[in-house]
């Protein structure tokens, strides 16, 4: 923090690094309703090819920047801000490290805030939630009306606790990316969620944790060491093929700790392909269809093997 009487914040950055930083943290600041200052090098007089700066100086293995987030006698609004916005400016600065170094950034979810999506005003938000466009403003420190995508609004004082159980949607997200990031089945999150599609939206909170109630037709598996997808179909009387299906799996690759859904196989029959069958032979044996049996257990085509297990309708 600065002494003497000015306003908004400045980012010194050492001689050996560039303004990238620096400028995302400018950037940031300013979408959280700080002004900046400047940011910028500062040269050591008796050595201009040191940094001016301590720890600057004597950091040469790190990329090291000083924030200074605002003036403690500012005769402006840094004071306020400082007070009342201090998180949100620390948030900013979390948000630029994460962008900097190419990792997901997920902003603080809390109950009675708002998370910034495509096509949103600040009228549009305060309409609906019941403020005046300066109630908004004021309640998050803006000084302008611009928005970014992702960013959090207070709707009420006093919201400051985040919640570890949800997961804000990112551009390039997908249901099954965020469910295979939590543990999760893609059935699992849309339940908890109660989604009918797979469509998500930028800035879409998700739960992430909690109960999901699965369908009486599910029991689950934990993968232990030395677990293959055959193995376990094996186990449990279905199919590699019905596995993959029901958890959303494009290849065979397992997780020591993953947890598999497993079809809950009273509701069909398992069949032990022989020599000499076929799926019209084997549809007729129990009143069926060849299309209901390459449905359920994911044929694309009337090929079969001997021992192959078939789940039948």
């Amino acid at each position: 923090m600065n002494p003497s009487g000015g306003d908004g914040a400045e980012v010194i950055y050492s001689l050996r690094n560039s303004d990238r930083l620096s400028s995302i943290i400018s950037d940031n600041f300013t979408k959280a309703g700080q002004n900046v200052r400047k940011y910028y090098q500062r040269r050591l007089p008796s050595n201009p090819n040191q940094d001016y700066y301590y720890i600057l100086r004597n950091t040469p293995n790190n990329e090291s920047i000083i924030v200074e987030y605002g003036f403690a006698d500012s005769t402006g609004d840094d004071v306020s801000q400082l007070k009342n916005n201090w998180e949100g400016l620390a948030e900013a600065v979390v948000k630029s490290l994460a962008e900097y170094i190419g990792v997901p950034y997920t902003p603080v979810s809390a109950e009675n805030t708002y998370i910034v999506k495509n096509g949103d005003t600040l009228w549009s938000i305060a309409r609906n939630n019941g403020l005046t466009v300066d109630e908004l403003k004021k309640l998050n420190n803006l000084t302008s009306n611009a928005l970014s995508i992702g960013q959090v609004l207070k709707l009420k004082e006093g919201t400051t606790t985040p919640s570890g159980d949800t997961y804000i949607v990112k551009s390039g997200d997908t249901l099954y990316g965020i469910a295979n990031r939590y543990g999760l089945t893609v059935d699992e999150l849309k339940r908890m969620n109660n989604l009918t599609s797979n469509t998500l939206s930028i800035g879409q909170v998700l739960k992430v944790s909690g109960s999901t109630t699965p369908s009486e037709s599910e029991e689950y598996y934990v993968v232990k060491s030395g677990d293959s997808l055959y193995k376990i179909a094996n186990q449990f009387g279905t199919t590699v093929d019905e596995l993959k299906r029901m958890n959303n799996l494009t290849s065979n690759l397992l997780s020591i700790g993953q947890r598999l859904r497993i079809p809950n196989t009273e509701s069909y029959q398992t069949y032990t392909v022989k020599s000499g069958d076929t799926l019209y032979s084997i549809a007729r044996n129990f009143n069926t269809t060849v299309t209901a049996i390459q449905n359920l257990n994911n044929l694309a085509t009337s090929a079969l093997s001997i021992g192959q297990k078939l789940l039948i309708p």
